[in-house]
């Protein structure tokens, strides 16, 4: 079993080239696939390539 990294939200912000507290602001609204670990969000690479080809 590989692990795959998870995404920071940093890595996600630079990622969808947005600043960071759009992240935080717009991840519930925009149904990003955070899932909390602890206290901070983590992100699936494969799971934001999946929304992103769902996005108009």
């Amino acid at each position: 079993m590989t692990s795959v990294k998870l995404m920071t939200v940093d890595e996600v912000a630079n990622y969808l080239n947005k600043p960071r507290s759009w992240v935080y602001g717009n991840w519930k609204a925009e149904q990003i696939p955070f899932r909390k670990v602890g206290q901070p969000l983590r992100c699936r690479p494969a799971d934001l390539e999946k929304w992103l080809d769902c996005q108009n």
